[in-house]
């Protein structure tokens, strides 16, 4: 069992914990991603490491409420446990050599951006961190990203907080006005990915995106989280489980991605419904 050590509500649906685990804290890197369970019986779900703290052993995870599990991940409580937390799985971010980079962040991606923006700093690389969200109640970690960025622009769609706006657009002006970065991260939802990618592609900007499908194993058995990838003009499949989860924003296919990622939309949906209405009658 994997003991919460604390949990943060940092808006309205999405949580931050830091969880007792040491040797998974003792190894992850900013990229890196853990499959946990919140109970035996529990499905397994991916969430990216969010920070770790080697010397207290703890691991920090960002999740957004939107289904069964997070549903019931989110009820827990500080001092209680979760079954399963393994990791660290998947490819740390490439951050070598790298002096001057854009980190572009969506809604609860933030919380995967953060790190690498935070490892980023850490080495000495200018960075300008653009983040975006639908509306001042939904922002999160903007201090944090302010604290490890050269530049941090915050956008709204509604315009209640930063910029109205979408990510994109701060980005497309930086890049016309000369800016000119080394890479750019793209880390949300898969729809501002696939834009961010074709905003900088004009200017030749190598684009790294973190892809999130469908994962059980982790290890690339399950073949759930399969990508087509776009290589050298052939179809290429890779496992985002083992094979990222970045890849280079230019080779992804997001509309197959985007396709996938629908197909259990409804399913979801409904096992969120049956938790939501059976923790209800356990609180009655």
């Amino acid at each position: 069992m994997y003991s919460i050590i604390s949990r943060q509500q940092l808006n309205p649906t999405v949580v931050s914990m830091e969880i007792h685990a040491p040797l998974v804290a003792r190894k992850a890197q900013p990229g890196q991603f853990i499959i946990l369970r919140v109970h035996e019986e529990g499905e397994r779900i991916p969430l990216t490491v969010a920070g770790t703290d080697p010397e207290q052993g703890t691991v920090r995870i960002i999740f957004q409420i939107v289904g069964a599990t997070t549903k019931l991940l989110g009820e827990k409580k500080a001092g209680e446990s979760i079954s399963d937390f393994v990791g660290p799985l998947g490819r740390a971010t490439e951050t070598e050599g790298l002096k001057k980079v854009c980190i572009v962040g969506g809604g609860v991606g933030c919380a995967i951006a953060m790190p690498v923006a935070q490892k980023l700093a850490s080495q000495g690389c200018e960075v300008t961190s653009i983040i975006g969200f639908r509306n001042r109640d939904l922002v999160i970690l903007e201090e944090e990203f302010k604290a490890c960025s050269a530049k941090t622009i915050l956008m709204t769609d509604d315009g209640s907080c930063g910029r109205q706006g979408n990510v994109t657009v701060p980005l497309k002006e930086l890049l016309e006005q000369g800016e000119r970065f080394d890479r750019i991260f793209a880390i949300g939802p898969l729809v501002m990915m696939k834009f961010t990618v074709a905003a900088a592609k004009p200017f030749g900007t190598p684009v790294t995106v973190s892809m999130n499908p469908v994962m059980i194993d982790g290890t690339g058995m399950c073949g759930g989280c399969r990508m087509t990838l776009n290589r050298n003009g052939e179809k290429v499949v890779q496992f985002a489980c083992v094979d990222g989860p970045e890849f280079d924003g230019y080779e992804v296919d997001f509309d197959e991605a985007m396709s996938r990622g629908r197909m259990y939309a409804d399913f979801e949906r409904h096992a969120y419904e049956e938790t939501c209405n059976l923790l209800n009658k356990e609180v009655q």
